[in-house]
């Protein structure tokens, strides 16, 4: 039998998917992998100096066509972005300044043109507790910008804030993705007539 003093070390766990994120945060790690089959995900994403714990990115195409794929029109490109981090302590003034981040970004990053449906700028506070201010900012909360008066889509920034250790969360009308945060929750929180990217693409699958 071997000396429990001299034996080797067992070997540690390998994780050999080379898609699973790899995140330090063992809450953000489950909620990576329930975002890892739909989204690409980055950790550790710096944006205008703000840093991120993880990002998602989310593309769609939709189109209709005619006996060939080669025939097609009504092409319409819809996009999510999520910017998700753990915090000790939130404010409004914070989450402010998340939604200044999300109206720059939307100024580099999207392409107006006839294609484009949507943007979706998502962000995403894991706090120790969700305040009452906070509460009330974020359930109150909601940000669409038209371009060019709808004719070339719109885009929206989101907010969601999660406290998992309380099984809490609050987000704004369109933040679909708290689903994934909020896991301990059985039920949907997205309403059948909501216009939120996750009903959209339900409805798209649909048609």
């Amino acid at each position: 039998m071997s000396d429990p003093e001299t034996a080797p070390d067992a070997p540690a766990a390998v994780d050999d998917d080379p898609d699973r994120p790899q995140v330090a945060d063992e809450y953000l790690r489950r909620v990576a992998d329930r975002l890892r089959h739909s989204y690409d995900l980055e950790t550790d994403r710096a944006v205008r100096g703000e840093r991120f714990d993880l990002y998602g990115h989310l593309a769609m195409e939709s189109q209709k066509q005619f006996l060939h794929r080669s025939i097609n029109w009504a092409n319409h490109e819809t996009e999510e972005h999520v910017f998700a981090r753990r915090q000790d302590r939130l404010t409004p003034s914070t989450l402010d300044r998340f939604v200044d981040l999300g109206h720059e970004l939307a100024a580099d990053w999207i392409d107006p043109d006839e294609t484009h449906q949507a943007t979706e700028f998502t962000f995403v506070v894991v706090v120790p507790e969700i305040t009452d201010d906070v509460r009330s900012f974020v359930g109150g909360f909601r940000d669409r910008t038209l371009l060019a008066f709808g004719y070339y889509g719109h885009y929206e920034v989101n907010l969601a804030v999660v406290a998992p250790d309380r099984e809490a969360a609050v987000a704004s009308e369109l933040a679909d993705v708290v689903e994934a945060f909020a896991f301990w929750d059985r039920e949907p929180r997205t309403a059948p007539e909501s216009d939120g990217l996750r009903s959209r693409i339900t409805s798209w699958l649909k048609r």
